[in-house]
């Protein structure tokens, strides 16, 4: 035999061979049990990263292992294809967006093909392609006949450099998640999907998901934000309107209020913007800022005094102020609150600024009823102090007093409201799935025939002026109503992207050409048993995902409420950074790890540059320049030891720092069991081989199905080293042979080598999961503690089961005993059978 596996020749041959097989085609028509094994698609950037790797690993082992028991397994994979980027370099590269994203495709197929992944690409899907985003627009139109899609103008977020709306989620620190850009803020007509009829079934739903990550969940419940509170009016004096409606989750600190305020788009404060001076130029101000939650909290908190007053319920002879305030949304509750700013700290800022009460209205005890409010709010629970009828309750109990005072006098109604808002999927881009509406003067929105779908984005299209080129197109949006043949104009918004992924996993379990998906197939495969990807889509695609399946349950369209069962988020891929600081101005310089010679315990720029500053290390990005590029790896070391890399050294769930050591460590393993897996035999058993042998084929299946592919690994060490010191009998030949089929799943390719060279003619990929003698499971031996006064002094083998008179007989023989004793006789000894002898001297 070879003295080495060499990963250039196996590799890319057992890659050719699985695809000429179709090794890995699920067959919809099996009668094994199915299991669906799903990463998240990935966006055709043009390379992958060692992220894409540890994510696709992990997925391709749990898959390869199901098939392995028996399962017919499906593990599809496509294209998360449409998107700004793509625009964006369309614009700076002069390309078409579709040529560049194939082209990107092609090569990121090419290289996750390297890895050697057990993938079914005979379902690759993209979702620019026309027979993909066709059938998503067939499914638009069903929500939108089922009266879950609908269009009114919003205050909507736009990107100015991108300019584009962008979702709440979107926005980060109040810029684009894309671009970087200062979010604004514009009313535009926009079409929405309603996902609030769904508030309480998706929170009520988190509730059956054992298998998702607990943190997952709760992010989710947060977000829907389910809560009881009561939705009252203040009586306004002199004001163009009779009152203004507010809700709170705290009626029980009603006493502390201090002001009401209202959005920019509140009716109040329209019908002052033309009589009161200034105001109509602070709500100009105030639309050069998102509506994003985050950055609502965050930014300056500003307001208009408009001179009118808000008389409080509970005293006719409370009078509050009225303001026009930026941190107050239109699309939250009412577009009105009242300020207690003792016990919220955006309403403290506020108040602060403008120089308003602060009344302490909850405190830990009446003994502190009087405690001052510093810079921060107070927002731990107590007991309502300063609050008249209210003293000396419970927050709780407070809360259903004030419910009951407001039903009972007509004022208010307690309700139950969310945070959760209905989900604007609007777009002014080229680069998305076209909306299937027409505009017709007469008939107003006109959905699309389905016998006239796709509608077809136009290829000839400028990206020479900003904005988007499908209100430039000089034919493409004009066509006849549906309706009543008209001229019209078709809908030039395309869909948020986060609706081509929010159904995906449904298209790769059924892709008849004539309709979305088949459902019988679809429910077949469905729900995804295991899903594997980022935490950072625990918010936009994963709760999206979860309403478009059950807005598809409703509608007729699949029985399945829940898309994924199983939920894995797997830790980040991290490396050092490298970095130069210009001292004068501060601007730094990244520098990329291929730019980098480490050596004498410091950094330097190769070719005889200078040291630089090792920086920390964080995710890979592009911007820190800190990726790792995997195809010179796998040109140097081979798919299985980046594969086993990835799986080794870190559990699943935390980040992995990326290590040359690290590869080389792994690259030697590999060499170890292709030597160990052709372990030469001999004549008789090794009793101690055999069980370490059935207790990893056992322990490495439980760590696969959990996930926990450290452990696996950490097994698979062990079982490695034990063949390598075993004397040759038939259980270390045995050992060798069966650990081909234990490393498959994870170094697929040198397994495939080994079975080969083991004198099988099917492929490893085929085989079963070797069975396991439960016999050999049960340890022969223990290892016994003696203690003398309770201190440990030694510790002896013997066979399980050994009763107490021969475990006392053998402490007491012990040599280190012995000396210990000195001749003196034990006053006592205790034994606790296969555990510990404690002599007592």
């Amino acid at each position: 035999m070879s003295e080495r596996f060499e990963p250039r020749d196996s590799d890319a041959r057992w890659q050719r061979e699985w695809e000429t097989r179709g090794t890995f085609h699920a067959d919809d028509h099996s009668p094994k049990p199915k299991s669906y094994v799903l990463e998240m698609f990935p966006y055709p950037s043009g390379r992958i990263h060692m992220g894409h790797v540890r994510n696709y690993t992990m997925g391709d082992v749990l898959a390869r292992y199901r098939r392995m028991t028996g399962h017919e397994v499906l593990h599809p994979m496509g294209w998360d294809a449409f998107g700004m980027p793509a625009e964006n370099a369309a614009m700076e590269k002069g390309v078409h967006p579709g040529d560049w994203t194939r082209s990107n495709i092609a090569a990121m197929k090419a290289q996750l093909k390297r890895l050697g992944f057990a993938l079914d690409w005979s379902r690759e899907l993209a979702t620019c392609e026309p027979d993909y985003y066709g059938q998503e627009q067939a499914l638009f139109l069903d929500l939108y006949e089922a009266g879950l899609v609908y269009r009114k103008e919003s205050a909507v977020n736009w990107d100015p450099v991108d300019m584009t709306v962008l979702a709440n989620e979107q926005v980060i620190d109040g810029r684009g998640w894309r671009s970087g850009a200062l979010v604004e803020r514009r009313k535009l007509s926009q079409w929405f999907l309603k996902i609030t009829d769904f508030a309480d079934e998706l929170l009520d739903g988190l509730d059956a998901l054992d298998g998702w990550p607990d943190k997952v969940k709760l992010m989710q419940a947060n977000w829907i934000g389910r809560s009881r509170g009561l939705r009252f009016r203040f009586a306004v004096e002199n004001g163009p309107l009779p009152h203004v409606e507010v809700f709170s989750t705290r009626p029980d600190t009603i006493f502390g209020a201090s002001f009401v305020a209202v959005a920019i788009d509140h009716p109040l404060a329209q019908a002052l913007k033309d009589t009161t001076p200034g105001l109509a130029a602070f709500i100009d101000e105030c639309r050069q800022t998102g509506t994003a939650a985050a950055e609502v909290e965050t930014a300056e908190k500003k307001g208009f005094d408009t001179g009118l007053s808000a008389v409080h319920p509970l005293d006719p002879a409370w009078r509050l102020p009225v303001f026009v305030a930026n941190f107050v949304l239109m699309e939250y509750g009412t577009g009105a609150v009242f300020g207690v700013p003792a016990h919220d700290q955006r309403d403290l800022d506020f108040a602060r600024k403008y120089m308003l009460p602060v009344t302490r209205v909850v405190a830990k005890s009446p003994d502190h009823a009087n405690d001052p409010i510093g810079d921060e709010a107070d927002t731990d629970p107590g007991m309502i102090v300063n609050s008249r009828f209210l003293d000396g309750l419970a927050s709780e109990d407070a809360k259903g007093i004030v419910i009951g005072r407001a039903e009972a006098d007509g004022w208010g109604e307690g309700t139950t409201v969310f945070r959760l808002r209905d989900w604007g999927v609007s777009r002014q881009r080229y680069w998305g799935t076209p909306i299937p509406i027409v505009h017709c003067e007469a008939c107003g929105p006109v959905a699309v025939p389905k016998a006239q779908l796709p509608v077809v984005l136009p290829d000839d299209v400028s990206f020479d002026i900003p904005g988007n080129p499908l209100d430039r197109h000089p034919t493409w949006k004009h066509v006849d109503c549906p309706t009543c043949d008209a001229p019209a104009r078709r809908e030039t918004d395309t869909l948020d992207t986060f609706v081509d992924s929010s159904w995906y996993f449904i298209r790769f379990a059924s892709q008849p050409k004539d309709k979305p998906f088949d459902r019988a197939v679809a429910e077949s495969w469905l729900p995804v048993g295991q899903y594997i990807g980022g935490v950072e889509h625990a918010i936009l695609h994963l709760l999206y995902a979860r309403f478009w399946t059950r807005a598809l349950q409703r509608v007729g369209q699949i029985d399945i409420a829940e898309p994924f069962t199983g939920l894995f988020t797997q830790g980040m891929v991290t490396h050092e950074t490298y970095y130069e600081e210009d001292a004068e101005t501060g601007r730094i310089t990244w520098f990329g790890t291929d730019e980098i010679d480490r050596r004498d315990g410091g950094a330097f720029l190769k070719d005889g540059g200078p040291q630089i500053t090792v920086g920390r290390v964080e995710k890979m990005s592009k911007s820190k320049k800190n990726t790792v590029d995997p195809a010179p790896i796998l040109d140097h070391y081979g798919a299985d030891a980046v594969r086993w890399f990835m799986l080794s050294d870190s559990p699943p769930e935390r980040d992995l720092p990326w290590s040359v050591a690290g590869i080389e460590g792994a690259a030697r393993f590999v060499q170890r069991v292709w030597r160990a897996s052709a372990a030469e035999g001999g004549a008789g058993r090794d009793a101690a081989l055999d069980r370490k042998l059935h207790q990893t084929i056992a322990g490495v299946a439980v760590d696969i199905e959990a996930l926990s592919f450290n452990k696996a690994v950490a097994k698979l060490y062990e079982l490695v080293g034990a063949i390598e010191k075993a004397a040759p009998t038939a259980s270390r030949a045995e050992a060798g042979r069966t650990l081909i089929r234990l490393v498959a799943p994870m170094v697929p390719h040198i397994a495939e080598e080994a079975w080969v060279r083991a004198g099988e003619d099917a492929l490893v990929a085929d085989a079963a999961w070797p069975d396991v003698d439960p016999a050999l499971l049960v340890e022969d031996e223990v290892t016994i503690a003696v203690q003398i006064n309770g201190k440990l002094r030694d510790t002896l083998s013997a066979p399980k089961g050994t009763d107490r008179p021969t475990l006392e007989a053998m402490a007491l023989a012990s040599e280190k005993i012995l000396r210990v004793l000195e001749g003196a006789t034990p006053k006592k000894v205790v034994v606790v059978p296969d555990r510990l002898v404690n002599i007592v001297a």
